[in-house]
C-alpha cells in the first residue's frame, strides 16, 4: 500500500511539474523581464528577476492557500482594483521601454542596480492578479486531503511552482545572455526588441484588464 502511494504521489508530481512548465515558458510580462535582463546586463540580472517573479509566486500561493484569492474571486470590489493596479503597472513599463528604448540596453551607464531588478520582477508578478486566478484554480486540482493538510500540499505545490519558475528564467535569461555581445553591432535589433518587449508589457497589461473575477 505505501508503494502504491508513493508511486501516486511520485505521479502527482510529474503530472505538475509539467503543467508548471508549460505554464512558465508560455509568453507573458515575467520571462519578457527576465529575457530582457539577460540581453541587458548577463545572467546574473536575468537570475535577479527570475528570483522576483518566483517570489511573486509565493505571495500568490500564500494567499491562494490562506483564502485571499477566494476574497478577491468573491468581492468585485476587490477584484477589480487590484486588477487595475496591476494593469496599470504593467502598462507603465511598457510605455516606459517604449519611450526610452532601455529596457534592452548594452549601455553600461543605463544597466539597472539589481535591487531595482528584483523589485519590479516582483512587482509585475504580484500586482498582476492572472497569476493569483491561476494558482486558486492550479493548486487544489494537485491537493488531496487523504494525503494530509491540504494547506500544506498547497505550499508545498506553490515552491515547486516558484522554483520552477525560477529555473526556466534564469535559464531563458542566461540564454539571452550569450546572444549580448551580437547585439553590441547591431543597435537596430536592440530597438525592434525594445518595441516588442514595450509593445508585450502594454498587451499584458490590457489582458489583465479583460480579466473577470469568477464571481457567479
Amino acid at each position: 500500500r505505501d508503494a502504491q502511494e508513493s508511486r501516486g504521489l511520485g505521479d502527482v508530481y510529474k503530472r505538475q511539474l509539467l503543467a508548471c512548465a508549460i505554464v512558465v515558458v508560455s509568453p507573458g510580462p515575467d520571462n519578457i523581464l527576465a529575457l530582457s535582463r539577460g540581453l541587458s546586463q548577463g545572467r546574473v540580472a536575468a537570475a535577479v528577476s527570475s528570483l522576483g517573479a518566483a517570489g511573486g509566486i509565493m505571495v500568490h500561493t500564500v494567499a491562494a492557500t490562506f483564502g485571499l484569492s477566494l476574497l478577491m474571486q468573491t468581492s468585485e470590489a476587490l477584484f477589480w482594483g487590484i486588477k487595475l493596479v496591476g494593469a496599470a503597472y504593467l502598462i507603465y513599463l511598457g510605455i516606459k521601454a517604449l519611450r526610452a528604448k532601455d529596457l534592452i540596453t548594452l549601455r553600461k551607464s543605463h544597466h539597472l542596480p539589481l535591487r531595482k531588478v528584483l523589485s519590479v520582477g516582483f512587482f509585475s508578478n504580484v500586482l498582476n492578479p492572472k497569476p493569483g486566478l491561476f494558482v486558486l484554480a492550479f493548486l487544489p486540482q494537485f491537493a488531496d486531503a487523504s494525503r494530509g493538510s491540504v494547506q500544506v500540499q498547497m505550499l508545498v505545490y506553490g515552491s515547486i511552482f516558484a522554483l520552477l519558475t525560477f529555473v526556466i528564467f534564469a535559464l531563458v535569461g542566461a540564454f539571452a545572455a550569450r546572444l549580448s555581445g551580437w547585439l553590441v553591432s547591431r543597435p537596430a535589433v536592440a530597438a525592434r526588441l525594445n518595441t516588442t518587449a514595450g509593445l508585450t508589457l502594454v498587451g499584458a497589461g490590457v489582458l489583465v484588464l479583460s480579466l473577470k473575477s469568477g464571481k457567479a
